[in-house]
């Protein structure tokens, strides 16, 4: 079982529980999936640079991203619909916990000059949205190989009902949230 996991079912949800006042194990938010994103805006120009991404997006989260077509055409960025734009891959259960705990133990410690997660990433319905500028701060990336550097999204969609029990559970975790001013 993933470590993350493991430490969600004996110390996360029970500090949760008391907390928050929860009286059923199912009210106790939990994390339903992670999905990391790029948008690739010039692979519309160049193909190679869509094998690239996508390669790199399979090392970091173990597997296969998705690829996303524009829905429409937009004639100042020079798309047309159903141009390949984008790569997306949802990661659930322990897939999911095993890349959280990369990301909070390896990656982010390596992002420069790093001060904190934005604690107004959050949607108002308790999913929590964070971005990377390069994929070089994954240690499963050999550097020396990148061609071009491509930033990323990663969304934590969680049960929670609110921003404040979601901040609570990723920052039980491990999440480095800057202080709130």
């Amino acid at each position: 079982m993933a470590r993350l996991k493991d430490m969600y079912k004996s110390k996360i949800a029970p500090a949760l529980r008391d907390k928050y006042g929860y009286t059923t194990p199912m009210a106790i938010p939990h994390l339903e999936k992670v999905v990391v994103s790029m948008g690739l805006g010039k692979a519309i120009q160049d193909k190679k640079f869509l094998e690239q991404a996508s390669k790199d997006l399979t090392v970091i989260t173990g597997q296969k991203p998705m690829v996303c077509a524009a829905k429409k055409s937009v004639s100042n960025f020079k798309v047309r619909q159903g141009d390949k734009t984008g790569l997306k891959v949802t990661l659930r259960k322990d897939r999911m916990y095993e890349f959280l705990d990369r990301l909070i133990n390896l990656t982010i410690p390596r992002v420069k000059d790093f001060r904190g997660l934005n604690p107004k990433g959050f949607d108002g319905h308790g999913n929590y949205s964070m971005g990377l500028d390069e994929q070089s701060v994954f240690p499963e990336i050999d550097s020396s190989k990148i061609e071009y550097q491509q930033g990323m999204n990663i969304t934590f969609v969680t049960s929670a009902r609110n921003d404040d029990e979601a901040r609570e559970m990723l920052r039980l975790f491990g999440m480095p949230f800057k202080a709130m001013a």
